[in-house]
């Protein structure tokens, strides 16, 4: 009986998992424009470099920019286990991409992808954005970001297989830990 159990337990778990993960998993608006785009943070190699997926992030959001979906990239993150800020690391990037200083906002403090919404709206006027991050993140982050912005939009970096199912797996307990502190 109590087998039984858990393995319900963990096919729901993965389940869940599989779900976040496909939602995260819709195409970027193809049309329109918003007035900005923001990347969630996500860390910072011990080189100082962005790790493979704040990497993939800003390329994807960069790749946005360029398409003309908005005039802005915001990056968020503070500094983690290694400098420098999160937000940093992705305008360094994103400048040698070849966006403009003038079209780049850093938020550079914030923790949590909570504070990540929270900082970034206290910085811009948008009202509008589109939030990148990975695939399994991105329903968490449009119900945080939507609490400070007033239409969110989530567009999904897609990681490598392992890390994909890892952190999809660790997500469905961040969306649970979330929902019970009435985040979402």
């Amino acid at each position: 009986m109590l087998a039984g159990a858990v393995g319900l337990l963990v096919v729901g778990w993965v389940l869940a998992a599989l779900a976040l993960d496909a939602y995260g998993q819709r195409d970027a608006p193809s049309t329109g424009t918003w007035d900005a785009i923001v990347v969630a943070g996500c860390k910072v190699m011990p080189n100082g470099q962005p790790s493979p997926s704040l990497e993939r992030r800003v390329r994807r959001a960069v790749g946005l920019w360029r398409a003309g979906r908005a005039p802005l990239l915001v990056f968020t993150g503070g500094v983690g286990t290694y400098p420098p800020a999160e937000a940093e690391a992705s305008a360094r990037l994103a400048m040698s991409l070849g966006v403009p200083e003038t079209a780049i906002v850093r938020e550079a403090r914030s923790t949590t992808t909570a504070e990540n919404a929270r900082f970034a709206a206290e910085l811009v006027t948008a009202r509008r954005i589109l939030v990148v991050s990975d695939t399994y993140h991105v329903f968490r982050c449009e119900r945080l970001f939507g609490q400070h912005f007033d239409a969110v939009r989530g567009v999904g970096s897609t990681p490598e297989a392992y890390p994909r199912a890892r952190f999809a797996l660790r997500e469905v307990v961040a969306v649970i830990i979330e929902a019970l502190r009435g985040g979402l």
